[in-house]
């Protein structure tokens, strides 16, 4: 019998060595990863070139001969015809800063308002452009969650404006005017009339809600910093 107190060598503990990629597994997840980088760049680079061709198009042949550089340089200058609209509202804007240009503006859009369809056009755009460009307003700052398209159904939405017209005077509780988008093309979707009180105010900036929104609950809001958070 052999001694009890006699050590016994343990046996050796094998370790399966981890299974290395295939060659068509890294080239595939390689693939992906640059295209995960390159998408994102490239469209944004092909949308902001779109945009300045369409704008160079249409305003380059509006520019006066003897001002187009492009006719003095044996080569075209890309983002001319953006740079003549900046410099067009800029100057636009100061005209209309004084009492001889806002006298003539309220000259033209007294003859507009002569128009029944174009004044209806004109005075909806030019609110909306009002409300958008002002500096102290708050409409799309808040991102929200609403019931919908029923009860137990939660959807983001941003609030566009109090509500102070004939449709609160109409209601019980205190309501806002609510656009809700759709996805993945938030520029289209619903204006909703919802109470106050049975809505749901989130943290995240209209930047992750749309960002969210567009696509499709893919990107986490948490992942950004939030609304208030602490600087």
């Amino acid at each position: 019998m052999n001694d009890q107190n006699e050590t016994q060598t343990p046996e050796p503990i094998f370790v399966e060595p981890a299974k290395r990629l295939s060659f068509l597994h890294r080239m595939r997840r390689y693939f992906l990863t640059g295209l995960v980088v390159a998408a994102p760049i490239g469209i944004t680079i092909y949308i902001g070139w779109w945009f300045i061709t369409l704008v160079d198009d249409h305003i380059k042949p509006l520019i006066p001969t003897a001002y187009n550089p492009e006719n003095y340089l044996p080569f075209s200058i890309p983002g001319l015809g953006v740079v003549t609209v900046v410099i067009f509202l800029i100057i636009l804007g100061a005209l209309t800063a004084n009492l001889f240009g806002r006298a003539l503006i309220r000259f033209g859009e007294r003859i507009v308002d002569r128009m029944p369809v174009v004044r209806s056009v004109y005075g909806t755009l030019k609110q909306i452009f009002e409300t958008v460009i002002a500096q102290d307003t708050k409409s799309f700052s808040d991102v929200v969650l609403v019931e919908y398209p029923r009860k137990g159904i939660w959807a983001i939405a941003f609030v566009s404006a109090e509500n102070k017209s004939e449709i609160q005077t109409k209601m019980e509780h205190e309501v806002v005017n609510l656009f809700l988008p759709t996805t993945p093309n938030p520029t289209s979707g619903f204006l909703l009339f919802v109470p106050k009180k049975d809505l749901i105010y989130l943290d995240m900036t209209p930047d992750q809600g749309a960002k969210y929104v567009i696509s499709a609950g893919l990107v986490n809001p948490d992942d950004l910093p939030r609304k208030n958070a602490k600087k």
